[in-house]
């Protein structure tokens, strides 16, 4: 017979917030002394054990009281999900070289485009350059010909 499905969603919990408290290594331990308890037969136990070392091979980057004190914004596999998408699909292609500069401006307007903002920053853009471009030169009494 299994958990019940809320003191497992509780033990999660739990856990999770462990982690966030810098402590995935006691998490990694506690998994594992949990699965020995429990007897878990090698093949159960194998996911637990898999898990748990990632944990702990990871721990120098689960530093998440450190992030969170920094006020640095934690990622989730939808976010790096969406920077494989938006990043590596476009600036790792084979033979390409991108500057700082050039890498950033593909990027935004990528982003612009995979989030369906382009027509809404194309009026901006139009807009923009054409206070730029245009109504300066006007007010400075600037007259451009046509043709």
């Amino acid at each position: 017979m299994g958990i019940p499905a809320s003191k497992q969603k509780r033990g999660v919990c739990k856990r999770i917030l462990l982690i966030l408290q810098g402590r995935s290594s006691q998490v990694a331990a506690g998994m594992r002394r949990s699965a020995t308890l429990r007897q878990l037969k090698p093949s159960e136990r194998k996911p637990v054990d898999t898990r748990a070392q990632y944990l702990l091979n990871n721990s120098a980057y689960l530093r998440y009281d450190d992030y969170l004190k920094a006020g640095l914004p934690i990622a989730t596999g939808v976010i790096e999900g969406a920077c494989r998408h938006l990043i590596k699909d476009r600036m790792d292609l084979t033979g390409a070289r991108w500057s700082l500069l050039g890498a950033e401006s593909v990027l935004r307007l990528r982003s612009l485009y995979i989030s369906d903002d382009w027509n809404k920053y194309w009026h901006f853009h139009l807009k923009q350059e054409y206070q730029r471009n245009h109504l300066a030169l006007l007010r400075q009494g600037c007259f451009i010909p046509k043709g």
